[in-house]
């Protein structure tokens, strides 16, 4: 349990740090980060599954199109989801970028009720509403959608339902999710270095480099411990836990980045967050009962 604990925050630890690794590529275009990201992550994920001798799936998945067909799409979700993301840091929505993965758990209760039949409580479509409200209370203070958080929410919601009923673990989804990525990716590195504006040859910076490099582990590790972490803690916790990551990036948006914060707007994100509370709360009651 302890262990299970230290694992998963240690991996929202992580995702909530990722706008300073974004925001240290800002020189670089979005799109060159998310296929250096993919090419760097699928070269981590090979050497990771071959040191541990973990590739039996693989035949076994591409003799089957249908696993083929969701993992193609749970790839494009995932891509949309980062691209969208590393936008929103790079341009300066750190706080609505983090309001997207406050309102994500909220997504998921609706897209179980909307597409899987699910029943919801009476406590559930209370949160639903109360984040509805903060929503159109966001909507109409700043006069339109916020339509990066609502974005980021509604692909990872996805993601995160098919990757519910997929046929691999963490890992080996993940690895096959960058390789159904992998030619696109290379062959726009491949474009940009033709046309001379690759920014990992072009940069002057070493830095930039290192940081494009680093996207490999940066992606995976977090990923490892997340998946380490859930397999020995109960759902109610993992659950609370995964707060700590929009917390950080929220944090970061307003006291490192100095994103503009009003007070108009902090109404809105208090009824995503008594929304939230109220999720929480009901929650942690229907598990003791």
């Amino acid at each position: 349990m302890r262990t299970g604990i230290i694992n998963a925050t240690l991996a929202f630890l992580c995702w909530g740090s990722f706008p300073l690794y974004f925001h240290a590529l800002n020189n670089v275009p979005p799109g060159q980060i998310l296929a250096h990201r993919v090419l760097w992550s699928l070269l981590f994920l090979v050497i990771v599954l071959t040191a541990r001798r973990q590739w039996k799936w693989l035949p076994a998945v591409l003799r089957q199109p249908r696993v083929i067909g969701s993992f193609v799409a749970s790839a494009l979700l995932l891509s949309g989801n980062w691209l969208v993301y590393i936008w929103a840091v790079n341009n300066g929505h750190v706080i609505e970028g983090s309001l997207g993965y406050f309102i994500n758990p909220l997504v998921n209760i609706m897209f179980g009720y909307l597409l899987l039949k699910e029943r919801l409580r009476v406590g559930q479509w209370a949160a639903i509403a109360l984040a509805a409200l903060g929503v159109a209370w966001l909507t109409w203070q700043a006069g339109t959608v916020p339509w990066i958080a609502l974005i980021l929410a509604a692909t990872f919601g996805a993601y995160g339902l098919m990757r519910k009923t997929a046929a691999l673990g963490a890992l080996e989804g993940l690895a096959f999710e960058t390789m159904v990525l992998f030619p696109l990716a290379l062959g726009y590195v491949i474009w940009l270095t033709v046309h001379g504006e690759n920014a990992f040859i072009n940069s002057p910076a070493d830095s930039t480099r290192w940081l494009l490099a680093a996207a490999g582990p940066i992606t995976a590790i977090p990923l490892l411990l997340f998946a380490a972490g859930a397999r020995k803690i109960p759902l109610a916790v993992l659950g609370m836990l995964q707060y700590i990551s929009p917390t950080i990036q929220f944090l970061l948006g307003v006291w490192l980045f100095h994103e503009a914060f009003t007070a108009e707007r902090l109404v809105g994100f208090v009824l995503i967050w008594a929304a939230l509370a109220l999720y929480a709360a009901e929650g942690l009651w229907r598990s003791r009962t």
